[in-house]
């Protein structure tokens, strides 16, 4: 693998079924080699847990696209490489339900790698949480920022490929279709 589609997403409520937020930062040969930031507009209502968390609301969104819209400059990106989050389940999982929810089709599955399960076993004994794993490595981190959370991640990637990890071994597969 040399290109790595490396992403997370903010929710606006506790459903997690639509996103507020996605940051995308590509790795390609052992280096970010772009990285994508914006808001949506999740068209539902949002948690005062959530945005005391994110710090993205109503307000924030306005004018922000909605995810179909967005989907349209992001679905390149995103068939260009593998998927990659931390907590990838969680992602993986939104981005399944806004692609359902809002009728879009894109292929019957993907394949997705999880730097938590990387992590799990090539740093046994200690947490794997994006800020501990950030603190562990001295990697900046603005925690639930989209664009932090994912620049973090690729950079954990980036670790643990320098470290000769191989992630043919920790590739998962997520059925898009209902």
């Amino acid at each position: 693998m040399s290109r790595f589609i490396v992403f997370d997403v903010e929710t606006p409520n506790r459903k997690s079924d639509r996103m507020s937020a996605i940051g995308i930062t590509v790795v390609e040969n052992g280096a970010v080699v772009r990285k994508f930031y914006s808001l949506v507009d999740p068209e539902t209502y949002f948690d005062p847990f959530n945005t005391a968390l994110t710090g993205i609301d109503a307000v924030a969104v306005r004018g922000a696209p909605t995810f179909p819209a967005l989907w349209q400059e992001i679905e390149p990106l995103m068939s260009g490489g593998l998927l990659t989050a931390h907590n990838a389940v969680f992602d993986m999982n939104v981005l399944k339900k806004c692609l359902a929810d809002y009728g879009i089709v894109w292929k019957p599955y993907v394949h997705y790698l999880c730097t938590v399960q990387m992590g799990r076993k090539l740093l046994p004994g200690m947490r794997h949480g994006l800020s501990d794993l950030c603190a562990y490595y001295g990697i900046p981190l603005d925690h639930h920022k989209a664009a932090s959370d994912s620049l973090a991640c690729a950079q954990i990637l980036l670790r643990y490929l320098d470290g000769g990890a191989d992630v043919r071994p920790f590739i998962r597969t997520c059925t898009l279709k209902k």
